[in-house]
């Protein structure tokens, strides 16, 4: 006789790829946020930000740079639940997604973001795009029992 409740689900390959990219990728969002709020001209010049960016940067409201921290750190904690198959992975993405979703908000349609930060304002779509990958990819791992 079997006990099938002790029966595991294999980890697939990928869960560690995408896993790693998660933690990397948001990793690197927790660095820029740091150094952002921490030694902010200093971080802004090295990445060739032009005085009328940082003049849109620094007239930013508090809230904005809150959903940012959500964002970011919420991104790195969900791709470190998924190395650890967490089904928590997903909920977090989401709120990460939020994160993300409220600073895009105010910079595409409450400011005008798109028009100060010039040819730096398509990498807000991609960083949507990464948000939006990951909640699915938790997803689909949640569905094939992956993640538990």
């Amino acid at each position: 006789m079997t006990d099938n409740t002790s029966m595991t689900t294999r980890t697939p390959w990928h869960l560690w790829l995408v896993g790693v990219i998660a933690v990397l990728w948001n990793g690197f969002g927790c660095v820029d946020y740091i150094m952002t709020q921490t030694n902010r001209d200093d971080w802004f010049a090295q990445m060739g930000m032009t005085a009328a960016q940082l003049e849109y940067f620094n007239a930013m409201p508090a809230w904005t740079h809150a959903a940012w921290a959500i964002g970011v750190w919420g991104g790195a904690l969900g791709g470190i639940l998924l190395l650890l198959r967490r089904k928590w992975a997903r909920p977090v993405f989401v709120v990460s997604f939020l994160g993300w979703l409220a600073g895009a908000v105010y910079a595409f349609a409450l400011s005008d973001g798109m028009e100060a930060m010039g040819s730096m304002w398509p990498m807000q779509i991609v960083i949507g795009a990464a948000c939006v990958f990951f909640i699915w990819y938790a997803w689909m791992l949640g569905k094939k029992g992956v993640l538990r």
